[in-house]
C-alpha cells in the first residue's frame, strides 16, 4: 500500500492525510461498483437527496456531478434540468460508469448526461461553462492538498452566480466518539475507510465561494450540506460581490 503521509495521532483542527494513491481507490471503487448500493445508499441516499433540493437544479441548465457513483444522483439532475439541459458526470472508477450508463438508459436518461472516467483535479470542461455543480461525499476522498485544487477548477468551470454543492463527512464542531473512532480507522485501516471528515464550509469559503446554506447534521457521522455561489465581480470594482442572493436561504448552525 502506498503511503503519503505518516500515521499518527492529529490535534482536532488537522484534517488526516489520504493514505491511498489514486490508482488504489480507483480499483477498490472497481471492485465494489455493483454492490456499492447495498453498502451505502440506505445511509447516504437521504442526505444526497436533501443536498439536491439545495442544488435546485433548473429547466435548460448545464450541471456536472463529480464522483457521481452508481449515478443515482445524475438521473435526479437529468430529470430536473429536462430536454434543454445537459447533465455532465465525473468519475474516477470505470466500472461505476458502466453502472450509471445502465442506471441511465433504464431511467430513459441517457442522451441527457455525458459521463466521463476522470479526475477532478483537470476538468475537463471549458471555462465557465456550467451552471452548477454537485459533490456528495467525493471532496473528502481527495488528498489534503488536491481539495482546493478541485475548488479552483470548480470556480474555473462555473458562470459568475454558479452554484456549487457539496456533501461531506465533517469535522466542524464537537468530534465525539463516533468521528474519533473514524479517524482512528482511517489512519490505521486506509484500504477500508478511503476517506476521512473535512471542513466543508471552510475549504468552500477558502476557494472563494459565497457561501448561502450551510448545514450540519448527523448521519452516523457528522455531515455538512454546503451551498455556495460563485460572486459576479463587476468591472472596474473587483471587490463587489453583486451575486443573487435568495431571501428564503441562509447559513444554519
Amino acid at each position: 500500500m502506498t503511503q503519503r503521509a505518516t500515521i499518527g495521532a492529529t490535534d482536532e483542527k488537522e484534517i488526516l492525510r489520504v493514505f491511498q494513491s489514486k490508482a488504489e481507490t480507483k480499483a477498490f471503487y472497481d471492485k465494489i461498483s455493483h454492490v456499492y448500493d447495498l453498502l451505502s445508499e440506505h445511509s447516504e441516499g437521504p442526505v444526497r437527496r436533501e443536498g439536491l433540493e439545495k442544488l435546485d437544479a433548473r429547466r435548460g441548465e448545464k450541471v456536472l456531478e463529480i464522483g457521481f457513483g452508481t449515478g443515482h444522483c445524475l438521473v435526479s439532475l437529468a430529470q430536473s434540468v429536462g430536454s434543454a439541459g445537459k447533465v455532465y458526470g465525473l468519475d474516477l472508477s470505470e466500472r461505476m460508469l458502466g453502472v450509471t450508463r445502465d442506471n441511465l438508459h433504464k431511467a430513459g436518461l441517457a442522451e441527457r448526461v455525458e459521463l466521463v472516467c476522470g479526475d477532478a483535479v483537470q476538468l475537463p470542461y471549458p471555462p465557465v461553462s456550467l451552471d452548477a455543480i454537485f459533490m456528495s461525499f467525493t471532496l473528502e476522498l481527495l488528498d489534503t492538498p488536491e481539495i482546493p485544487k478541485v475548488l479552483a477548477e470548480c470556480k474555473r468551470v462555473l458562470r459568475p452566480g454558479g452554484r456549487i454543492v457539496v456533501v461531506g463527512v465533517s469535522k466542524e464542531g464537537e468530534g465525539g466518539v463516533t468521528l474519533h473512532a473514524f479517524e482512528w480507522s482511517h489512519r490505521h485501516f486506509p484500504n477500508l475507510v478511503d476517506c476521512r471528515p473535512i471542513f466543508v464550509r471552510q475549504s468552500l469559503e477558502a476557494a472563494g465561494f459565497r457561501i448561502e446554506s450551510a448545514k450540519r447534521q448527523m448521519m452516523w457521522v457528522p455531515v455538512e450540506v454546503v451551498l455556495g455561489l460563485l460572486p459576479i465581480v463587476s468591472k472596474g470594482d473587483p471587490a463587489k460581490d453583486k451575486s443573487p442572493r435568495s431571501s428564503d436561504r441562509g447559513v444554519e448552525g
